[in-house]
């Protein structure tokens, strides 16, 4: 990967070099995970590896469709090591998403008490645990008696290191008092500074080999093929969480670790119990403080949602839980001068201010950039151009500043006044109660976001037009000839009476140019939903637009309902907010969407084009053996692509979920089926295969 295309800020890259460098990624980052997770022997720094997973899912966040079967957002640890047998896990050994400052943490706060629909008053506790820098490990007990003991390895399997593991004295044979009839405990094997010191001062004597850092020295003491070689090392565990379970259940994970010390584990006597986001944020303070002087090395500190029925509720996401994350210690840090403030406005609409700063070297690095947040961020640090200030890159693509050297600040400084409205199309810029992004509200004729709305029109959920590809979208728009949706269906007519022909453009030719006229005039009939999720509305995904199909019938119906909540009516309002699932935040964004008048002129441009927007027609399914049930779908089908599959347990009265639950009434699995079909194991969800699930719908 070119230095060039690494440093290009994200907003700037083209289809075809985000999936060059997510393909490089994904490389780089595979080859680290081997000489962290499988040799011991990292090759760059936590911050620099933090920086490249941002990357990645900052990436991918903005290319959705450009994700990799081998993403590093989809892959835990490293494959298992030849020489040892693998084991696999009860449940997956997944990792945990990073905060790098005190506002990362109260988002994590904040994200939680959405999900939760909890108000201000209500108490969140958390446990706050030192992050270990050594190697992880479950140990599998049945009947209370050590069976196996495994790495993480990739997250489903790990290396099977039981006999090494039983010559750690930590580590109880056989759990004290009452034990579950299965659990997998997990850990942390680590080596304290002094014995490492020691354990390589012995090795230099006997000419044996020396380890860079007590991390490495642990990992490469736990992996040996050899039982005896491990015996003779000076290795030590904490216990923190479990795995699988069955027999035994807690209330919380402050409980769980209390049983854990019970049944004879090491447990951190720094891990502490915290009443509000103030506390852990305080407890990490303190820690920090205090980590040059501890005995073991630490890398963060670890947050966990207290409550086990919250923990369940919350679920997982991705490669991590959504009930915990690792707040990192931070990286380097440099002084330099912030010479203008920018408001970028992505392609949700997002106003985002970026700083430009004076070239500085930050950890072999030289940034001029760094991210400003939010409104409210500079406000809050009163963040202003010509100062001076203190930036650190804790793994952010682009580094952030974390201070503001006060005395140094020019007499002429004046505070940055935020825009409140969007900077490139002039509509006004809305923010949601509970959120501190500012958007613009012009969705379908700003510039900055025209293009990104225009892909996502001519999509495959929403028109599906062939032939309007990355290029012809970005071509068509530059030279004005598509500015927005009903551009598309006066294309033909417009062509027609022009000096320069479609046909006769570079690129193009006849039978290109009737092509696409055809694939355009073939989707003038649409269906309501389709039509809804096409227009790129903010949280209005396929499931929500098939929400409001549902519930409105029409077109008419729907536009008239978002024009008179916007005249004011709160009846209406309040049968919007009614939906499920959609409660204020999705509603307000789709009043902020018709509000802007642009945008129901662009609808209504639209709407004339066509020639049938099809009413909601809804399915009977009295003889449906799935109405009612919520599915999952997971692997690869065979028979039907798995949109195909979802729209068809959906016509039959079914409620398609993304994630498995106790609520999962079941889970459809095809080849290659992961983490989900692990979960309903677990949980004793119902599994079948695409066969069973094509007889159970009736063929």
């Amino acid at each position: 990967m070119s230095a060039s295309l690494r440093d290009k800020p994200i907003d700037r890259l083209t289809d075809a070099e985000a999936a060059k460098e997510l393909k490089s990624l994904a490389s780089e980052i595979a080859l680290h995970d081997e000489a962290y997770h499988r040799d011991d022997a990292p090759t760059i720094t936590d911050a620099d590896y933090d920086a490249l997973r941002n990357r990645n899912a900052a990436i991918e966040n903005r290319f959705p469709k450009l994700v990799r079967t081998d993403s590093p957002s989809r892959k835990v640890g490293a494959d298992v090591a030849s020489g040892f047998k693998k084991v696999k896990h009860g449940t997956a050994m997944l990792s945990l998403d990073n905060l790098f400052s005190d506002d990362d943490v109260r988002d994590f706060d904040a994200r939680i008490r959405r999900f939760l629909k909890l108000s201000a008053d209500d108490n969140v506790e958390m446990t706050a645990e030192p992050k270990i820098d050594g190697l992880s490990f479950s140990a599998r007990y049945d009947n209370g008696r050590l069976s196996v003991a495994a790495t993480r390895g990739d997250g489903a399997e790990g290396e099977d290191i039981t006999a090494n593991m039983r010559t750690i004295k930590a580590l109880p044979d056989l759990l004290m008092g009452d034990a579950p009839k299965v659990i997998e405990v997990r850990g942390e094997v680590y080596m304290t500074k002094a014995d490492f010191l020691a354990m390589n001062d012995a090795q230099a004597k006997k000419g044996g080999k020396i380890f860079a850092n007590p991390r490495n020295a642990a990992a490469g003491s736990l992996r040996q093929l050899d039982p005896k070689i491990t015996a003779e090392r000076p290795l030590r565990l904490f216990a923190y969480a479990s795995g699988l379970v069955d027999g035994m259940d807690w209330e919380t994970h402050w409980e769980f670790l209390r049983q854990l010390k019970a049944w004879g584990f090491p447990t951190n006597p720094d891990a502490k119990l915290c009443k509000s986001v103030d506390d852990i944020i305080g407890a990490y303070r303190k820690l920090e403080s205090r980590r040059a002087a501890l005995d073991y090395d630490i890398d963060g500190i670890v947050y966990k949602v207290n409550r086990i029925d919250w923990q369940k509720r919350l679920g997982f996401v991705s490669r991590a839980p959504r009930w915990a994350s690792a707040h990192k210690f931070p990286a380097q840090q440099a002084e330099t001068v912030l010479e203008e403030i920018e408001i970028q406005v992505g392609r949700t609409g997002a106003l985002t201010p970026v700083a430009h700063l004076t070239p500085v070297n930050v950890g072999g690095v030289m940034v001029s950039r760094a991210t400003l947040h939010n409104k409210d961020e500079i406000e809050r640090k009163d963040i202003r151009k010509g100062d001076t200030v203190v930036i650190q890159r804790a793994g952010d693509v682009i580094p952030q500043i974390v201070e503001v050297k006060l005395d140094q600040r020019p007499k002429s400084s004046r505070k940055f006044a935020f825009p409140d409205h969007c900077p490139v199309c002039g509509s006004k810029a809305h923010r949601e109660e509970d959120e501190a992004v500012m958007r613009c509200t012009g969705g379908l004729v700003c510039k900055a976001q025209a293009v990104e709305r225009l892909r996502h029109f001519v999509s495959r959920d929403a028109f599906d037009i062939d032939g309007m590809g990355e290029k012809n979208i970005e071509a068509f728009f530059e030279d004005g000839t598509i500015k927005g949706p009903a551009d598309l269906f006066t294309l033909e007519e417009r062509d027609k009476n022009s000096l320069t022909p479609l046909r006769a453009k570079e690129g193009w030719g006849p039978q290109s140019a009737e092509k696409l006229f055809k694939a355009v005039n073939a989707r003038r009939t649409v269906s309501l939903e389709r039509l809804i999720y096409a227009l790129g509305i903010r949280l209005i995904g396929q499931a929500k637009a098939r929400l409001l199909a549902q519930n409105y019938g029409s077109f008419q119906k729907w536009r008239k309902a978002m024009v008179d909540i916007v005249n004011g009516d709160k009846d209406v309002y309040a049968q919007l907010e009614g939906i499920e699932s959609f409660g204020e935040a999705v509603s307000d964004e789709l009043v902020a969407f018709f509000a802007e008048k642009q945008n129901l002129d662009a609808v209504d441009r639209l709407y004339d084009q066509l020639e049938k927007v099809e009413d909601f027609v809804k399915a009977d399914t009295s003889n449906s053996k799935i109405a009612g049930l919520t599915v999952v779908f997971t692997g690869n089908l065979e028979r039907m692509t798995r949109n195909e599959a979802k729209s068809k347990a959906q016509s039959l009265g079914a409620k398609v979920s993304g994630s498995v639950s106790k609520n999962t009434d079941l889970v459809v699995a095809g080849p290659g089926a992961g983490s989900k079909l692990k979960e309903a194991e677990g949980l004793g969800v119902k599994v079948i295969d695409e066969e069973a699930f094509v007889r159970l719908i009736g063929g």
